[in-house]
């Protein structure tokens, strides 16, 4: 290529670029959404009917280092309170990497997970990864927090 026709490519490519970041709030706040509504949903069902719940964890799941009912409070409580936080994005990151450990411990779990089944846990974990590493983005309550109260940290 010359010099003229790469030229002629980089306004078209500054603009798409541009475009593509301005959509970044949008993708990250789609992610927290998406995740929190799954874990969210996975919580209230276990909520629903507790003995059944506790009864999987007695015999399905099988959660290393706790007791099945200590497991089954502490992964209910995590996929009820942590995607709260995750669609405020209050805590953003702290909720990521909660329901991180939740996703991880559930695959762990579960000896016979199927091939499908553990494909969502590596797409959620991937999104998951994804606010862990750039954030919640513009449109958070983090951020409006830190402008509020540390002024001096935004760049």
């Amino acid at each position: 290529m010359t010099p003229a026709s790469l030229r002629a490519l980089a306004a078209p490519a500054a603009r798409l670029t541009g475009l593509l970041e301005a959509l970044q709030p949008l993708a990250l706040l789609a992610a927290r959404w998406y995740v929190a509504k799954v874990f969210f949903l996975s919580g209230l069902t276990k909520l629903h009917d507790w003995d059944i719940t506790v009864a999987l964890f007695l015999n399905e799941y099988h959660v290393p280092l706790l007791p099945p009912e200590v497991a089954a409070v502490m992964g209910t409580a995590g996929e009820l309170a942590l995607p709260v936080f995750l669609v405020l994005g209050l805590g953003t990151r702290f909720a990521a990497l909660g329901l991180f450990f939740v996703n991880a411990v559930a695959v762990i779990s579960l000896p016979d997970i199927t091939d499908a089944a553990l494909q969502q846990h590596v797409f959620w974990g991937s999104l998951l990864i994804g606010l862990l590493l750039w954030g919640p983005g513009r449109w958070a309550a983090d951020r409006w927090l830190v402008r509020r109260w540390w002024p001096q940290a935004v760049r």
